[in-house]
């Protein structure tokens, strides 16, 4: 197994949505799974933003500001892509990088489909421990499957897992394709178009190119003020480069919608972050 740790940013994200469980997006957006896979000292700043009560030290407050920041940009990411499941969910889910993703556990929409969830070795690891005993998933199957993404090939560790290629298959990458190189991105898209059978689909969540942001993650990487500094971004795609990708395998894109706009069709608030601009959530089939 890699040496790798176990992805921070998986713990943020999970942060983030325990923060806005019942407080934002109310009537759309609801995780109330997500704090029970977080760890005591991982809660003190969740509690910190639902009650509005910034702490004084520097970095206490820096992480206090990742959360609050993080909380605004996954709850509409994260309703664009719980609809998108509600209406494509097949027989077979499969979640790419799934870090500490809840969907298992709390979409009663997936109580007949067998759900695979991919993710490194370590993260995978960590996510089971992290799982409360007697938390039993509403879909039908749960499959841990261990993928280095860097070395590893999917095709072949989904076999193993028992994944049927001949069904059609419901794809979700949320929050992974910014951490991988546009080879390792090819090779996915090349990977999970050869298993997807007819009305397959794959949901995507990803990065376009911003100066703005580019920027910002620079200044916190240097100044080390970001949980998950040692996470860097490796490639960020513009929708028409992204589409052609998919186009060469087979996969036509429905829809590709940024963040900001996402929220506010949805009534979702917002303070307009450059992350909500910049994020985007696409669908893509395979007719």
């Amino acid at each position: 197994m890699s040496e790798r740790a176990a992805s921070r940013t998986a713990v943020l994200v999970c942060q983030g949505r325990a923060a806005a469980n019942g407080r934002t997006g109310t009537g759309r957006f609801a995780d109330p799974v997500a704090l029970e896979l977080l760890r005591p000292e991982e809660r003190t700043p969740v509690d910190q933003v639902r009650a509005s009560t910034p702490p004084s030290g520097w970095r206490e407050r820096t992480v206090y500001e990742s959360v609050r920041a993080c909380a605004e940009v996954v709850v509409p990411r994260t309703v664009a892509i719980d609809e998108a499941l509600r209406e494509r969910v097949r027989g077979q889910l499969v979640i790419l990088g799934a870090g500490l993703d809840t969907r298992a556990w709390r979409l009663t929409e997936l109580a007949r489909t067998d759900v695979w969830e991919v993710d490194h070795p370590a993260s995978q690891q960590d996510k089971q421990a992290r799982l409360p005993a007697g938390r039993a998933a509403v879909a039908l199957s749960v499959r841990f499957t261990p993928v280095d993404f860097a070395v590893d090939d999917l095709g072949t560790a989904l076999d193993a897992a028992g994944h049927d290629p001949s069904t059609s298959t419901t794809w979700l990458w949320e929050g992974v394709v910014p951490y991988l190189t546009r080879g390792e991105v090819r090779a996915t898209v090349a990977a999970l178009a050869a298993r997807s059978a007819p009305s397959s689909a794959l949901v995507v969540n990803y990065q376009a190119p911003s100066a703005r942001a580019a920027a910002g993650r620079l200044l916190t990487r240097v100044l080390g003020s970001s949980i998950t500094s040692g996470e860097p971004w490796r490639s960020l795609w513009r929708p028409g480069q992204l589409a052609a990708l998919f186009a060469e395998y087979g996969l036509r894109v429905a829809s590709d919608d940024n963040l900001l706009d996402l929220a506010h069709t949805r009534s979702i608030p917002t303070h307009g972050r450059t992350s909500l601009r910049t994020g985007r959530v696409a669908v893509a089939e395979r007719r």
